[in-house]
């Protein structure tokens, strides 16, 4: 039994995924930003232990990494937004699209840092930032623009997390679960979450040292940068 950290598990992915490993007898801690979001997860999982912290706020993360003790063997780092309505090159909401870098690109790097000396002392310890395709700069298209560019910015540091940790054994990827219909991929998304976690699960355990700093989808297949 793996211990395992879910970051943003109010809804979406997250909640899935503490619903799934608890339901298989993992070993859960999540988190949530808000008390609805708590009141979700506990309807969900509630085995898991939890946490409430928003991932823009560091001291808030920080505290709630010193409430744990034990070690943590795989880190999802899954908390996002979709940043705000106004993200095009031509028409660009900056303020928006600062606070957007500041959960999706930003949020996720404080999160390992504060968790990092439980991470260490983990069993086979990985680290998956959940990214998207969008992440990808192969991929062609204009919309978005904020929210691309976080994702940009993601795997970048899920790079250096990578190459900074390997020494350490702990390995760090990228992981796109794909577009998944929930509240942020919308009811035309061709991917049920339930299969989406599923697979996110399944590729996290079979992961090697030798994978550390790949860019992957939620079956395991690398996504081009």
């Amino acid at each position: 039994m793996a211990h395992w950290l879910v970051v943003g598990a109010s809804r979406g992915i997250g909640l899935e995924a503490a619903r799934q490993l608890t339901a298989r007898g993992e070993r859960v801690t999540a988190s949530v930003r808000d008390a609805k979001g708590l009141a979700a997860l506990e309807a969900a999982a509630p085995r898991a232990a939890t946490l409430q912290f928003d991932t823009r706020d560091e001291a808030a993360i920080r505290a709630a990494a010193n409430q744990i003790s034990d070690p943590i063997d795989r880190l999802i780092a899954n908390a996002a937004a979709y940043g705000p309505k106004r993200q095009s090159s031509l028409d660009m909401d900056f303020d928006g699209a600062l606070d957007l870098l500041s959960t999706n690109t930003l949020g996720p790097l404080r999160v390992v840092q504060a968790f990092l000396p439980l991470v260490r002392r983990g069993r086979a310890p990985r680290i998956v930032m959940m990214t998207s395709i969008l992440g990808s700069m192969a991929i062609e298209g204009t919309f978005n623009v904020a929210y691309r560019v976080s994702k940009v910015g993601l795997n970048k540091i899920a790079r250096c997390l990578a190459a900074d940790l390997k020494k350490e054994n702990v390995i760090v990827v990228a992981m796109s679960p794909g577009w998944v219909r929930t509240d942020m991929g919308g009811p035309d998304a061709p991917l049920d979450v339930a299969d989406s976690v599923a697979g996110v699960i399944e590729t996290t355990e079979t992961l090697k040292l030798a994978d550390t700093g790949r860019y992957l989808d939620y079956r395991g297949a690398d996504i081009p940068w």
